[in-house]
């Protein structure tokens, strides 16, 4: 049987395009929805995976009509094959039911597996040029400009020595850790007679 899926990303746009191309196509179940191609959980979509069986092809009128991503589409379509069905793109002359649509399909495939192991690679060979630069990955070091404000603000009140440190974390709504951070950060040296 063979069973279509028409989306659309928008409420105002129509379907009717996709919908007259999958009944020429001899669709006699078409799943419809207007909804991102981005969302992971579009309810007709998984309706559609719930009910196709062996021997069923899913119909589409084009690619990214059914995912958004190479990854997904590679996903999407190995969970229809697992069921045994195949898939068929009408605009993009896809069909997994012949041979030469099933190499089209796995050249895809390896294709986006290429792409993941290149961003890896990129990904990894980027870190350890910073690295051999010195530097390391995660949060840059230093305050931004709003906290050195706060730092300034705070090594003031401290060196005023008016307030306690609990009155100034208050004041300036930091923690107290936050507190001695910004002192440091200001080269500030801490004296245990400061009142608490």
């Amino acid at each position: 049987m063979k069973i279509g899926y028409a989306r659309v990303s928008t409420q105002d746009q129509n379907l009717s395009l996709q919908l007259d191309a999958l009944k020429v196509a001899g669709c006699e179940t078409i799943f419809q929805e207007k909804i991102t191609g981005t969302k992971k959980d579009r309810a007709e979509l998984q309706n559609m995976l719930g009910q196709i069986r062996q021997g069923d092809v899913v119909v589409i009128w084009k690619l990214d009509r059914l995912a958004r991503s190479m990854k997904d589409l590679v996903s999407l379509v190995t969970e229809v094959q697992k069921k045994g069905a195949e898939l068929q793109s009408l605009n993009d002359h896809i069909d997994t039911t012949t041979p030469t649509g099933k190499f089209t399909f796995h050249l895809f495939a390896a294709l986006a597996e290429f792409e993941r192991d290149i961003i890896k690679e990129r990904t990894k060979a980027g870190l350890a040029a910073a690295r051999a630069r010195g530097r390391k990955g995660g949060r840059p070091k230093g305050l931004s400009q709003k906290a050195q404000h706060t730092a300034i603000i705070a090594e003031k009140l401290y060196k005023d020595r008016e307030l306690t440190i609990k009155q100034i974390c208050e004041q300036l709504s930091i923690s107290r850790g936050t507190f001695y951070n910004y002192l440091k950060h200001q080269g500030v040296k801490i004296q245990s007679q400061m009142k608490k």
